[in-house]
C-alpha cells in the first residue's frame, strides 16, 4: 500500500513538472499546434493537457480563439510561477553537470598588459583540455564587482582589499627600470637612484599622487620622486615608448621580458631595486557552489602562469 502511494505521488510531481513546462510552451508559441511541434505532441493532445490542468486547479488559465490565446489573470499567475520554477530547475541541473565535465560560459577579467601577453595566449589550450567551456574575457585596468556577477574570474595585483571573494596565489612579478640602449647612449645610464631627476621618467597616469618609486640604499628602503613628459594606463605601452628611446620606466617585468631577453630594453639601478614585487591572484566567489568550469581555470592558471623573476 505504501509502494502504491509513493508511485502515485511521484507519477503526480512528474505530471506538474510536465505541466509547467506544456503550459509555458503554448503561451510562448501562442498556439496549440505550434506547442505540439516543438513537444512532439498532436495540437489536440496539447488542448487535452490544457484542459485537465484547469480541471486540476480549478481555474481557467487561457481564453482560447479562433486567432488567438489569451492569458487570464490566473493564467498570468501561473506563467510566471512555470518560468521561475523552470528557470530554477535549470540552474540546478547546470550546476551538476557542471559537477561533472565542466561546460558553460566563464567569464574572465584581467588587466590589458599581463591579459593580453600572459593569460590569452594560455586560452587556446585551456578550451583545448575542455571544450564545453566557452571562455568569454574582457580586458579592462578597472576593477570589475566580482561579487556583484560582472566576471566570475578577475585577474589582479598587488594588495587586495577586504572582500567575501575567495583569492588564490597565482604567481609573483618584479617590478624593474629599463630604458633602452639608444636612450642610454644619449643621456647616460643613470649610477644612483638620484641620477633619475636628470631624466625623462615615463610613469603610470592612473595614482593620484605624485609618482614615485621605491628604492633601497645601504639598507635603507626610501622613494623618490621622479618627473617625464609622458604617462599611460598600462605597462605595455611604458614599455614600448621606453624602447622607441622616448625615456625611463618601471615596469612589471612580465610586460617587458622579451625585450630585456633580446636587449632592445635594459635593466638598470638593479643594485638599488628594494625587492619590487606584485603578487598575482584570481579571485572569485568560492565555496562549495563554485562551478567546475571556475575551478578548473583557476587550477589551470595556478598550474600554467608562469612565474616572473627577471
Amino acid at each position: 500500500m505504501r509502494r502504491t502511494f509513493e508511485l502515485e505521488a511521484k507519477t503526480a510531481r512528474e505530471d506538474r513538472a510536465r505541466s509547467l513546462e506544456l503550459f509555458a510552451t503554448v503561451v510562448g508559441e501562442g498556439s496549440f499546434s505550434a506547442a505540439g511541434r516543438r513537444l512532439g505532441l498532436t495540437p489536440s493532445a496539447v488542448s487535452r493537457a490544457i484542459d485537465r490542468l484547469e480541471e486540476r486547479l480549478g481555474v481557467r488559465l487561457l481564453l482560447r480563439s479562433t486567432r488567438a490565446l489569451t492569458l487570464t489573470a490566473e493564467g498570468h499567475a501561473y506563467l510566471c510561477g512555470a518560468r521561475r520554477i523552470l528557470a530554477d530547475l535549470d540552474d540546478v541541473e547546470q550546476e551538476i553537470a557542471d559537477q561533472g565535465a565542466p561546460r558553460g560560459r566563464l567569464r574572465i577579467s584581467a588587466a590589458l598588459s599581463h591579459g593580453r601577453l600572459c593569460v590569452v595566449p594560455l586560452l587556446g589550450e585551456f578550451v583545448q583540455r575542455y571544450p564545453h567551456i566557452v571562455v568569454d574575457i574582457g580586458l579592462t585596468d578597472a576593477l570589475v564587482d566580482v561579487a556583484a556577477g560582472q566576471a566570475d574570474v578577475a585577474v589582479r595585483f598587488g594588495p587586495l582589499a577586504d572582500s567575501p571573494l575567495t583569492a588564490r596565489k597565482l604567481g609573483e612579478t618584479r617590478r624593474v627600470i629599463v630604458a633602452s640602449p639608444a636612450y642610454l647612449a644619449r643621456h647616460g645610464t643613470p649610477q644612483v637612484p638620484e641620477d633619475l631627476h636628470g631624466h625623462n621618467c615615463l610613469s603610470f597616469n592612473f595614482r593620484r599622487a605624485e609618482p614615485i618609486w621605491p628604492f633601497r640604499k645601504e639598507g635603507r628602503d626610501y622613494v623618490l620622486s621622479v618627473m617625464g613628459n609622458i604617462e599611460a594606463n598600462n605597462g605595455e605601452t611604458l614599455g614600448q615608448l621606453a624602447l622607441a628611446g622616448a625615456g625611463i620606466t618601471r615596469v612589471g617585468a612580465f610586460s617587458v621580458a622579451r625585450e630585456i631577453a633580446s636587449g632592445q630594453l635594459v635593466p638598470i639601478l638593479e643594485t638599488f631595486n628594494p625587492g619590487d614585487v606584485e603578487t598575482i591572484h584570481a579571485v572569485f566567489v568560492g565555496g562549495a557552489n563554485t562551478p567546475a568550469r571556475v575551478r578548473v581555470f583557476v587550477d589551470y592558471l595556478a598550474e600554467r602562469l608562469p612565474i616572473q623573476n627577471l
